[in-house]
Parts: structure tokens; C-alpha cells; sequence
């Protein structure tokens, strides 16, 4: 299934090429987008092609934090209807649960999990696209559009403790820690935004619960319409959980608000099981991890949710027919564009 995104999801695009000087038509032509396609923010578009989009913008511009500066532009009436919703509830944390629960409608692709961390509150995010690698330009744009809304909900009240990439840092940082606020943390277990507890249940002072009723109404039917399968969120949930150590059929389905034999059912249906889509899921963000050095392999064992590393060592050994020290030995970029999505030239033989 191909997940898509609202055409909104390049807002900002053209503004920020043009601060840079970069010719837009040629690398619209290149994803293959229609400038007319993008005038209607509700047309949808497959997320590996606005992925494509933004590597390649930040490839022809030699700007590594590209997708950062177009989040830097968003509004919440950016996200869409959905926005009406967020405006009126009653605090942070109902919002987030609230756009956790829609966010299909603005990205098929998008995985949001909130955690509660004794004083802190840590929200997780990532793109989980399959066969496909992961892009840092689509992960800052959308940590940076989750920032701006938090921003514009709670004000002043919104104050970050950190920010975290999974991805290394760009060579220069001045426009993470200015829109952030806070010093951003690389080569992190997860990516993702902590701060204050009590921030998250701060009130809203213009909180309408009529109004927040009406926008639920109306979203409810978009959402009806919006269907992902229960493969993808299955696999969204697992890129969540896996590095906080929380992976197990029982969870995922708490999370999906179903019963545990529904969802071995549906996976049945769809050709697959539980422990298939474990594996899957590791094998891309083992991946992710060796490739950009910032763990040691024992930290990687840990993170895919293996108790020993002699453990990690037996499974990746059977997946990729290396020991994980000697395929990260033999790891030799080809290229690496600021774009962040560079070849390898290491096989990754199943």
C-alpha cells in the first residue's frame, strides 16, 4: 500500500528554495510533482515522493536542514481541518491524543507515541515508510511542524527540556537550537520532543468543548474515509515501542484498541504474523543505527530489544550473513547527500 500526505505537507517549500537561490522546476520535475498539483493543500501525495522532494532540495542546495526551515514557516492551519479540533481541547496532552488519533489525515506515514517519564513527558515521532530508507529531511520537517503546534497551543507555557535525532548533527546547528530553544541531542536512541509533565496539562484557556465537539464531527467522516492497513500501523507501532523496550502483540493491540486475536486475524488476512513484522522493523532500524556510528553495538542489541548482545549478534549473523562489527568494517558511503539518504556500499543479503 502506498501511504500518501496532504500536498500541504510542502508548505514553506517554495519560500525556502527560493531564500536559498534553488531552481524549483527541474526538481519538481524530478519527483515527479506537478507544481499544479500542490495548489489544492488536501491533494494527497505519496510520501516517498515528498521525501524524494526534499532530499534532492537539500542535495541541490547544499542545505542540510532544509525540511527544518520549512517547518519553520507552518501555521496550525497548516494541518488542515484537524486544526479547529487541536485549537478547542482542553490541554496539550488531549491535543497530542487527538492528533495521534487523526494524524492519518495529514500523513499516512507518521507514527506518534506519548510517553510518560515520572516528571517528564517525552513525545515520540517518526516516518515509517516501507523499502524505504529513512529521510532526516522529512523526520526535522515533521519534529519542527509537532514543535510549531505545541508553540502556537501552549505559548510561553511551551518550553522543551530537549529534542532528539536519530540522524547526525548538520554542520551547523544555529537554526535547531533558535526554533527549538533548547540544545538538540544526535545520533539519539529515538526521535522525538521531552519536556515539563505540567506543561502537557497546562489549560487552555480558549478551550471550547463545543467547538471541539462540532470539529470532531466533522472529522470523523474524513476519517472513516481514510483508511491505512493494519500492516502499516502495526509497523508504526513497532518502530515505536522497539527501542523503549515494550514490543509484544499485547501492547500493540492495546494501542490500537483492539482485542490481541483481532489483530493476529487481520495480520493472518494480510499474509503475515506479529513476529514477521518484529523482525522487519529491526532489520531497517539495525540499519539505521550501524550506518550512522553514533552507538555501540551493545547500545543497537538494546535499542531492538534483545536481552544479550550475543543474542543481537546470532540474529544479525542469520539476516545478514555478517557479524554486525564486521558489516559496520565494511560500511563504505558512496555518497551522502545533505539530503541524508546516502547509498552504502555494503550488502545486505537476507
Amino acid at each position: 500500500m502506498t501511504t500518501q500526505v496532504r500536498a500541504a505537507a510542502l508548505t514553506g517549500y517554495f519560500d525556502v528554495a527560493s531564500q536559498l537561490g534553488l531552481e524549483t522546476g527541474p526538481i519538481l520535475q524530478a519527483a515527479g510533482i506537478s507544481r499544479a498539483s500542490l495548489d489544492d493543500p488536501d491533494q494527497r501525495i505519496p510520501v516517498t515522493t515528498v521525501m524524494t522532494l526534499l532530499d534532492e532540495a537539500a542535495r541541490a542546495s547544499g542545505c542540510q536542514s532544509f525540511g527544518l526551515r520549512m517547518a519553520a514557516t507552518r501555521q496550525l492551519a497548516d494541518l488542515g481541518a484537524i486544526s479547529l479540533l487541536l485549537m478547542h481541547q482542553a490541554t496539550l496532552r488531549d491535543a497530542l491524543r487527538t492528533l495521534i488519533r487523526y494524524r492519518s489525515l495529514m500523513n499516512e506515514s507518521l507514527a506518534m507515541l506519548v510517553e510518560d517519564a515520572g516528571t517528564t513527558v517525552i513525545v515520540r515521532e517518526e516516518i515509517v515508510v516501507e523499502d524505504a530508507p529513512v529521510s532526516r529531511q522529512a523526520i526535522e520537517l515533521a519534529m519542527g511542524t509537532l514543535h510549531r503546534a505545541c508553540s502556537v497551543l501552549l505559548g510561553l507555557q511551551w518550553n522543551p527540556h530537549s529534542v532528539h535525532f536519530t540522524h547526525d548533527a548538520p554542520a551547523d546547528l544555529q537554526l535547531h537550537r533558535r526554533m527549538f530553544g533548547c540544545k538538540p541531542n544526535f545520533h539519539s536512541d529515538f526521535n522525538g520532543i521531552a519536556c515539563a509533565a505540567m506543561e502537557f496539562d497546562h489549560p487552555n484557556p480558549v478551550a471550547d468543548p463545543m467547538m471541539a465537539e462540532y470539529a470532531r464531527r466533522c472529522l470523523e467522516s474524513q476519517s472513516e474515509a481514510c483508511t491505512t492497513s493494519c500492516v502499516l500501523e502495526v509497523r508504526k507501532a513497532i518502530y515505536l515501542l522497539l527501542p523503549m523496550g515494550q514490543v509484544s502483540i499485547e501492547q500493540v493491540a492495546r494501542g490500537l484498541e483492539m482485542e490481541v486475536r483481532t489483530l493476529q486475524r487481520r495480520l493472518k488476512s494480510a499474509g503475515t504474523v506479529f513476529s514477521h513484522q518484529v523482525n522487519d522493523v529491526r532489520r531497517e532500524l539495525v540499519v539505521r543505527y550501524l550506518v550512522s556510528g553514533g552507538h555501540l553495538l551493545a547500545q543497537v542489541a538494546e535499542l531492538l530489544g534483545f536481552a544479550m548482545p550475543s543474542s543481537f549478534t546470532r540474529w544479525f549473523s542469520a539476516e545478514f550473513g555478517v557479524s554486525p562489527s564486521q558489516w559496520r568494517q565494511r560500511l563504505e558511503p558512496v555518497d551522502t547527500p545533505a539530503g541524508g539518504r546516502g547509498r552504502y556500499a555494503c550488502g545486505m543479503a537476507r
